[in-house]
């Protein structure tokens, strides 16, 4: 007799949705340009590929026991302005999220998200048994509904995800808007503030979660490896708060969490100053073309501070994907995101830039 199982499930974690990364390129002869996962365009930190290749030597001896050289070099990079303590460093951004969950979430807690973002706010809170609450972004622009968080917020509201620039739409939270929802927002709930594509971002008012950590609040800035040190493949990431967080945090931080040449290759990559204004700068100069070429052919799409556009397709999200790929250029359709008919474009070198817009003008003339 066969015998069920199930009873021996967390009925919070029966999936309702699972987070799916971004394809990679398909084996085939042809030029492919990969425009549909946020990566670098010019590849890795040169310093952070040397950094790795030299910790080779010594793969067969375990990591530094915890991340506080990573965390020193941080400080440097912030100038000064936090301490080592402050700090929390993971196996990519992702899983920090995931650290902070398991924190601060029990059965039964709340914590808010807004829609279109990214996905696994909602999936990694499922599986520590946590209701999700969405209040959506405000259309037509995606501005964050202030009122509409704070009045979501309840005895049960544990943590707030905000994203600035925000993925899927490269869309940013005013620094005026920040200060206000800081000074409204209960003080025993913790704000992660998702910023892995702050360095992108050249709006006169954008604002990072820096000062609100300096201030005390309780917020957590939520940073990346992968976009500007090209460090994607290495899967490193971390987060920055207030002593007190970060130290409660690290109770439940295992000994060795890093690889040794992800270590390496992000202190590496934290020194390679030339590398990241080089990054920036062509990011910068795409986001431009791209945007010129969308107002000439027509193309709906929302002005970004990100390293990528969201787009209303010309046509339905999976055709328009069909299209593209047809013609060398990977994009993203992120209705998985809360973005239905909508389709993400990550902005490249100058050849992927040229090509993408050679593609939209033959397939739109068609």
């Amino acid at each position: 007799m066969k015998k069920d199982i199930t009873f021996i499930f967390k009925a919070h974690l029966v999936p309702k949705e699972v987070y799916q990364g971004g394809k990679n390129i398909p084996p085939t002869d042809k030029k492919i340009h990969k425009l549909s996962s946020n990566e670098n365009p010019l590849g890795a930190s040169p310093k952070a590929v040397a950094a790795m290749k030299a910790a080779l030597d010594h793969i067969d001896i375990y990591p530094d026991q915890t991340d506080i050289r990573l965390r020193e070099a941080l400080v440097k990079d912030f100038n000064g302005q936090l301490t080592a303590e402050q700090f929390l460093c993971g196996n990519s951004g992702s899983e920090i999220l995931d650290i902070l969950l398991r924190a601060f979430i029990n059965e039964g807690d709340e914590v808010i998200f807004s829609n279109p973002c990214f996905l696994p706010y909602a999936v990694f809170s499922r599986w520590y048994g946590a209701k999700q609450v969405d209040v959506p972004l405000l259309a037509p622009n995606y501005d964050l509904d202030v009122e509409g968080i704070l009045n979501a917020i309840n005895e049960k509201t544990k943590i707030i995800f905000l994203t600035s620039p925000n993925n899927p739409t490269g869309t940013y939270i005013p620094k005026s808007v920040m200060d206000d929802f800081m000074a409204r927002v209960p003080k025993n709930i913790v704000v992660v503030f998702d910023e892995v594509y702050r360095h992108f971002a050249v709006a006169e008012d954008y604002v990072t979660a820096l000062p609100y950590v300096l201030e005390g609040h309780n917020v957590v800035g939520l940073n990346s490896f992968s976009k500007t040190y090209g460090l994607a493949g290495q899967r490193i990431g971390y987060g920055y708060t207030t002593p007190t967080i970060a130290n409660y945090v690290r109770l439940i931080h295992k000994p060795f969490l890093l690889p040794l040449t992800s270590i390496e290759a992000a202190i590496g990559a934290l020194n390679d100053t030339e590398f990241i204004e080089k990054t920036v700068k062509t990011v910068l100069e795409g986001r431009a073309f791209i945007a010129k070429a969308f107002n000439e052919l027509g193309i709906t799409y929302w002005p970004s501070q990100a390293n990528f556009f969201i787009i209303d397709p010309p046509f339905p999200e999976m055709e328009f994907t069909e299209k593209m790929m047809e013609e060398g250029i990977m994009v993203r359709p992120v209705s998985q995101f809360g973005a239905p008919g909508k389709v993400r474009i990550t902005i490249g070198d100058a050849e992927a830039n040229a090509a993408l817009v050679n593609a939209l003008r033959k397939i739109m003339q068609h």
